[in-house]
């Protein structure tokens, strides 16, 4: 017989679902994970890992019938035949575009801690001041200072390599040694530090590859293949696989239960508690019911708040946590797509070594210190310089030896880098169920209502035109800026929704992560996030997960929950 009663239910196994099961299990909890899609063993199920372009019957490319098959993923590089079957059915699971709206979801163990593109920063302080001086959404309820050990906590166990900066508005951290910057991204970062008087940094990105090995979790160091998406089968970047999975399995507290679709919230009315979950089984079909002592919302922003919408709808027309009136508001992400790209003259004798999964990075400096803009917040670039290579197009050589011969030498150098501007939140940007559209399990499903605000497009000017600036006055030749095609959904870094708040009148969660309407569940996801920085927010997620994991065994234990 199937056990039915845990301490804990995990519902999602990405990232912040693999720290809360570590946390949770690690502290002595007996804890049940339940994840929708199906199971991936590390290594074993990487199945394309080692495969390289020519193993693929299309190069790695789409077919005409993936694109039938999955018309929003191949709005974007997410559809192609390396990790085909990775990203959710959108057959299966369907959702509504009020506004076009790119949603790439992972339903399987893992979830997008596979996909993930593995840039690791924290917010800084200002970051968790910024919504209360200027008058924006709510006040976030926690400072740096409350998570910055736990910041500390998760990069010493995930493995973050990174250099110490020494900035403000990039806070350091514990890092591994970086991936190294290439010569010519060195004398391009020197060239912009020196042009913009020590205001502007080129640095070495901050990614979730270890260049030093972890034997106590079984990974090796980074190899610099490149082929991250496909599965590391040397665990040399962070992912639920390779990381917090394992240390929570060698508990013995653990129960792994995949094809596994929460479909609500057990509520008790009397004692304003949640006392399990019900699922549906999401091969037979069949529903379940499993119960716990708390719960811990973890199956993606979006995902976390269509549960609560789904919950407890007899006492609250909009769902559990809905009495504030945010649920399913304040829709962010990172809105990008923009910046500038350029060819790099007189370092042809130069060369790099191996496909670095890193690049550079060049941290906010609009409305920061003596900086002001007309709209608020700011952005930084993610980018990397490199020479082109065999697939370069040589037109003037036609075809034949001449070809041949000039295609075994690297070619051009060039650069580019993209911005990622923070999204501010907005009460209108939201999510909300559309109960006359169903899923393949009879489910309403999530409708998009969500757009880029003034402020948004304000700041996709000077993203595109400081990009171009800092190229050209590094010396650098057929500077190109661009903005391209941007909808919400498509930086993957979908945050809202759900927000932490100081007020259970204008927040669903509180400053530990749990439902003010029903204290023994928390969500630790991007769903609790109160604003969205410009920096990738997975690291945030980690650290607010194993914070929210170390209160909740504090709270059981004393009896609050």
């Amino acid at each position: 017989m199937e056990q039915t009663n845990f301490d804990a239910i995990v519902v999602g196994s990405g990232i912040s679902g693999g720290w809360a099961a570590k946390e949770l299990t690690e502290k002595g909890l007996k804890v049940l994970m339940l994840e929708r899609g199906r199971n991936i063993e590390h290594v074993k199920d990487y199945t394309n890992a080692f495969h390289e372009a020519w193993d693929y019957p299309h190069r790695g490319t789409p077919t005409q019938q993936m694109k039938l098959d999955y018309p929003v993923l191949s709005r974007d590089f997410t559809l192609n035949e390396q990790t085909y079957g990775m990203w959710a059915n959108e057959k299966d699971a369907p959702y509504v575009e009020k506004k076009p709206f790119n949603w790439f979801r992972g339903y399987h163990v893992g979830g997008r801690s596979l996909l993930w593109g593995r840039h690791s920063y924290r917010l800084n302080k200002e970051d968790f001041l910024a919504n209360a001086k200027e008058g924006i959404a709510v006040d976030w309820p926690i400072r740096y200072e409350d998570i910055a050990p736990w910041y500390d906590y998760v990069e010493s166990f995930a493995g973050i390599s990174g250099n110490l900066d020494g900035l403000d508005v990039l806070p350091d951290g514990q890092y591994m040694p970086p991936i190294p910057l290439n010569f010519v991204e060195k004398v391009v970062a020197s060239r912009i530090q020196k042009s913009f008087k020590g205001n502007r940094h080129m640095l070495n990105s901050r990614v979730a590859n270890i260049t030093q090995p972890k034997p106590e979790q079984n990974r090796t160091n980074c190899q610099y293949r490149a082929k991250c998406w496909l599965g590391c089968p040397f665990g040399a970047y962070f992912s639920t696989q390779s990381s917090t999975l394992p240390m929570a399995l060698k508990t013995g507290n653990l129960t792994v239960r995949p094809f596994s679709i929460v479909s609500q919230l057990i509520y008790d009315k009397d004692k304003k508690r949640v006392t399990g979950v019900e699922i549906i089984d999401a091969e037979t079909h069949k529903t379940y019911v499993f119960n716990s002592k708390i719960v811990f919302l973890n199956a993606s922003a979006l995902n976390s708040s269509w549960i609560l919408m789904n919950s407890a709808t007899d006492v609250w027309e909009g769902g559990l946590g809905s009495s504030s009136g945010a649920l399913g508001h304040n829709v962010m992400d990172h809105h990008f797509k923009v910046g500038a790209s350029a060819d790099i003259e007189g370092f042809e004798d130069k060369y790099y070594y191996g496909r670095r999964p890193a690049g550079f990075y060049i941290p906010r400096f609009r409305n920061w210190g003596s900086d002001k803009r007309e709209y608020l917040r700011g952005f930084g670039y993610q980018g990397s310089a490199s020479r082109e290579g065999w697939n370069r197009n040589v037109a003037e050589l036609g075809i034949g030896a001449d070809l041949k011969s000039a295609l075994a030498e690297p070619g051009q150098w060039t650069i580019g880098m993209t911005a990622f501007g923070e999204m501010l939140p907005d009460h209108s940007n939201r999510i909300y169920l559309d109960k006359n559209k169903k899923d393949k399990w009879g489910l309403p499903v999530l409708a998009m209502d969500v757009e880029l605000k003034a402020n948004d497009i304000a700041m996709r000017k000077d993203m595109k035109n400081d990009a171009v600036e800092m190229f050209e006055a590094a010396g650098l030749t057929n500077v190109q800026g661009y903005d391209a095609e941007y909808y919400p959904g498509m930086g993957i870094h979908e945050m809202g929704t759900a927000r932490m708040g100081r007020d259970p009148k204008t927040s669903v969660l509180n400053a530990f992560n749990q439902v003010w309407d029903a204290p023994n569940v928390f969500v630790t996801d991007g769903a609790c996030m109160t604003s969205s920085s410009c920096v990738n927010p997975s690291l945030t997620y980690m650290a607010l997960t194993a914070r929210a994991a170390s209160y909740a065994v504090d709270e059981l234990k004393k009896g609050n929950l």
